[in-house]
């Protein structure tokens, strides 16, 4: 079995979009029954020096459609615009990135692979292909930020366990 680029990231990508979801899900139940401010957990950092919980959440957005739409069009800069400070706003973010993760067409998508694409952030430049941008760069990001929302979560006491951060895995039909 040959695995494409679409195979090797947006399966993965909307179950792991699916999960955040879900995610917030359990963190506007929490913030119910708890009495805490929507806000106070959605402004939650892990240390002074990260971002906040907010932002972890656009960013799952970011390294997925963002990441793609970077590598169409040649250049990825991260969006530096603020992200939704309400559940319902981050909801919104994370159903619109699966909506275009879903509507992507496989062979548009794998013909991006070898697309010259530049990551550039101040004087920062970076040149890859398209499937190593996506794979070895903006993966690993999407990672990164999909577990440090569960870390907030679980830090702030969010009844969470692994099955949470992981979703519904794609098994033999």
């Amino acid at each position: 079995m040959t695995l494409s680029l679409y195979d090797a990231t947006i399966p993965s990508n909307l179950q792991i979009l699916r999960a955040v979801d879900a995610l917030l899900d359990k963190a506007e139940a929490f913030c119910a029954e708890t009495g805490l401010a929507p806000a106070d957990l959605i402004d939650a950092r892990l240390a002074p020096d990260m971002l906040p919980f907010g932002y972890q959440v656009k960013s799952c957005a970011e390294h997925s459609v963002g990441a793609i739409a970077g590598v169409r069009g040649g250049s990825y800069s991260p969006d530096l615009k603020p992200w939704p400070t309400d559940f319902a706003g981050l909801h919104a973010k994370l159903h619109g990135a699966m909506a275009e993760l879903e509507a992507i067409d496989r062979d548009e998508f794998d013909s991006l692979a070898e697309t010259d694409t530049e990551f550039a952030f101040g004087e920062t430049r970076m040149p890859f292909t398209g499937a190593n941008f996506l794979l070895s760069f903006s993966q690993p990001n999407f990672y990164f930020h999909a577990t440090t929302v569960y870390a907030i979560l679980r830090a702030k006491g969010v009844k969470i366990g692994k099955r949470d951060f992981m979703g519904m895995p794609r098994m033999k039909r």
